[in-house]
């Protein structure tokens, strides 16, 4: 059996299943566990992903009208690997290569023929999906319904530590300029994590919000986590979020539960890791209650980086 995967989230869930020796091949992406790195890259971007999030918001919307892709796949170095299973997803062409790309790449390699495995992760169920999907393509259905129980008492059990505290408002900030809130499993994370997410919608897509509206909503919980940054890439961008009037004001912000957190490795990653996303916000949402030490890794204390804003 030989495999890539061409999405983060699903090598994540390939090594998770104790299957990591069938991977040959990988998106640009992947970065975890960390010795995927080895794995030769068979994608990059096709749009420049430095500057601002008002410039790569730019970009990628010019790159939607013009019909273009935002990743290339390498089809020579495709067809030399010679997978058996190519992993893929439908869920976001902006997130990761998608299905569409793949197809393309394949059509100019008559005599390929791997399994395409498209997943497609809107929610938290179809996150077991996606690790059932996955684990029936490599011939381990039995590894994937273990992997999934071990998933779901862990989150069981986090979500324990918290269920008697009272519920705080929470919004979770997908992406700083223009402002958008976070969706899909997010907020049901945050559901499970004892808050209530203002903006975000449960298993739809993020959404366009105001500043405007953020302010007069005034979450007790603001966390900062833009898709596809770091802990570091956010708070270098953070004036575009902290500089807007009022922010000061806030009452997360007056009462020290204001945070940036990891948008690439757990926020906006549907693979095994969204327990530790989940245990990063019960952190932020009840930093009063027994916690599971994610600060630094998951999160960060806006006061913690406020001599980035400054």
């Amino acid at each position: 059996m030989r495999a890539i995967s061409l999405i983060a989230s699903a090598t994540e869930i390939v090594c998770a299943l104790g299957l990591e020796s069938v991977l040959v091949g990988r998106s640009h992406e992947c970065d975890f566990p960390p010795s995927v790195k080895a794995l030769p890259r068979v994608t990059e971007p096709s749009i420049d992903v430095g500057g601002g999030s008002a410039e790569i918001d730019r970009r990628v919307r010019e790159a939607a009208r013009d019909a273009l892709s935002i990743y290339r796949v390498d089809d020579a170095l495709l067809a030399s690997l010679k997978p058996d299973v190519l992993i893929t997803q439908t869920q976001c062409e902006v997130c990761a290569v998608s299905l569409k790309d793949v197809e393309a790449a394949l059509a100019k390699r008559i005599g390929l023929r791997p399994r395409i495995v498209p997943l497609s992760p809107n929610s938290l169920s179809d996150l077991r999906a996606d690790v059932r999907r996955v684990a029936r393509a490599l011939g381990a259905p039995l590894n994937g319904e273990e992997l999934i129980a071990a998933l779901d008492d862990r989150m069981d059990r986090a979500a324990a530590r918290i269920r008697e505290r009272p519920r705080r408002s929470v919004a979770v900030i997908e992406w700083l300029d223009p402002l958008m809130s976070a969706g899909n499993w997010t907020p049901t994370l945050v559901a499970r994590a004892g808050g209530d997410e203002l903006f975000g919608v449960a298993n739809r897509h993020s959404g366009a919000m105001t500043w405007d509206a953020l302010k007069a909503a005034d979450p007790q919980v603001l966390i900062a986590a833009p898709c596809g940054f770091d802990i570091a890439r956010t708070q270098s961008e953070l004036a575009a979020l902290a500089g807007r009037p009022g922010f000061s004001e806030l009452r997360a912000v007056r009462e020290g539960r204001a945070y940036v957190a990891d948008g690439n490795a757990y926020f906006n990653r549907p693979g095994p890791r969204v327990v530790e996303t989940l245990e990063g916000l019960i952190e932020m949402i009840h930093p009063e209650a027994p916690g599971f030490d994610r600060k630094g890794e998951v999160y960060e204390p806006l006061s913690s980086v406020s001599n980035s804003i400054s």
